[in-house]
């Protein structure tokens, strides 16, 4: 009997273990994964020092809610404030709740430090975004799956042509009220679109000279997942709220938070404005703080870029349309659809998943070179 909501139209495998890019199905056939849980698994599955971490502090205290305080809260909000150059911060569960939170945060500073009328805030948001699917995230949506019977939807959003910087320009010129631009550095689910070189430069000199806070969603484009830190360092520029989640837990527990780069934007908020019984539990704290120490001892960064530079390039060799940053990569798919593709790769030993049109690849970033020949192997017979 299947009593499961139908939500989601999974790829056929059902897996029962993992361990570093690799996962095994019930049958006891191993497959490389090339999905990494969304990003969410950029350290590879069930890594021993995580795993230690999780159970210690398993051992010793897992949740206290916000009615408390807990050291190592404190202990984590410095180590991220330290690693991401941050000057506040706000821990959440999840990316969808970190997105909320940036929304509330950036409608009550423009009315308290920009004065715009409360009601009246205007967010513009990009055509093809993917930041969540609560009810306020997909009332700008540009997939109408996405909204099509969940109505009344909530009102306050613009959306202007991804990459384009002079449509956010007039946008902003021919509508009062905006206080926030939020914007992906690279789209995931919107099929994996990178902007003009010049892009995001443009961007932050618009949002300065308009008094608008730039809000970076950093969900999936974050530690690591591009060849960078965070996904902003490949354009040289800086965020006003930085979004982070998926990854920052290590594919061991849920975490998610905003990040105020400047400190002046978050001390709007006051006790009773926002909360999260499980945000920043010391669980989810204990085992985000090893991930942070993994990724920089193991050049989690560095063997992204490497990876990913090296993969893209063959595709391209391929003939294939490609792209991508890091190991974030979509691949276009010259006959059927994305998803196609993407059952025939599982065929040969590869997890992937189909994204607006393209196949996505974002394996842990822990891959080596010999699971990367093994991913070519596998897209050039399918492919071919």
């Amino acid at each position: 009997m299947n009593n499961r909501a139908n939500i989601y139209d999974p790829i056929p495998v059902k897996i029962v273990e993992g361990h570093g890019c690799w996962v095994t199905d019930i049958t006891g056939r191993a497959y490389l994964d090339c999905l990494a849980g969304y990003s969410a698994v950029s350290h590879g599955h069930c890594h021993p020092k995580l795993v230690k971490a999780a159970i210690a502090q398993m051992n010793r205290l897992c949740l206290t809610s916000r009615a408390f305080d807990s050291p190592l809260l404190y202990a984590w909000e410095d180590k991220m404030c330290k690693t991401f150059d941050g000057k506040m911060i706000l821990p959440m569960n999840s990316g969808a709740e970190g997105v909320e939170t940036a929304i509330k945060i950036a409608r009550k500073w423009g009315m308290v430090k920009k004065g715009v009328t409360d009601g009246t805030q205007k967010i513009i948001v990009c055509d093809g975004n993917f930041h969540g699917r609560t009810t306020t995230i997909i009332s700008f949506s540009s997939n109408t799956n996405y909204r099509s019977g969940f109505g009344p939807l909530t009102p306050g959003f613009l959306t202007v042509p991804y990459g384009d910087h002079n449509a956010f320009c007039r946008a902003l010129r021919y509508n009062s009220g905006v206080v926030a631009f939020l914007v992906e550095p690279l789209q995931g689910e919107g099929g994996m679109n990178v902007p003009p070189d010049d892009y995001f430069t443009e961007v932050r000199n618009i949002c300065d000279e308009n008094d608008v806070l730039l809000i970076l969603d950093e969900v999936q484009t974050g530690l690591g997942r591009t060849g960078y830190v965070l996904g902003e360092e490949a354009y040289g520029i800086k965020a006003d709220l930085t979004i982070l989640g998926k990854a920052l837990g290590g594919g061991i527990v849920p975490i998610s938070c905003v990040l105020d780069r400047r400190g002046t934007i978050m001390d709007v908020l006051g006790p009773g404005d926002h909360g999260s019984t499980w945000g920043g539990n010391p669980l989810a704290c204990a085992v985000s703080m090893v991930a942070l120490d993994v990724l920089r001892e193991e050049n989690l960064v560095m063997n992204s870029k490497a990876m990913g530079s090296y993969l893209l390039a063959e595709l391209k060799e391929m003939g294939l349309n490609a792209r991508g940053r890091g190991l974030m990569i979509g691949i276009e798919t010259p006959l059927g659809t994305s998803r196609d593709y993407c059952l025939k790769l599982k065929d040969q030993g590869i997890l992937v998943k189909d994204s607006h049109g393209v196949v996505r690849v974002t394996p842990p970033l822990i891959i080596t070179l010999h699971e990367i020949g093994l991913l070519l192997e596998a897209i050039r017979n399918v492919f071919k």
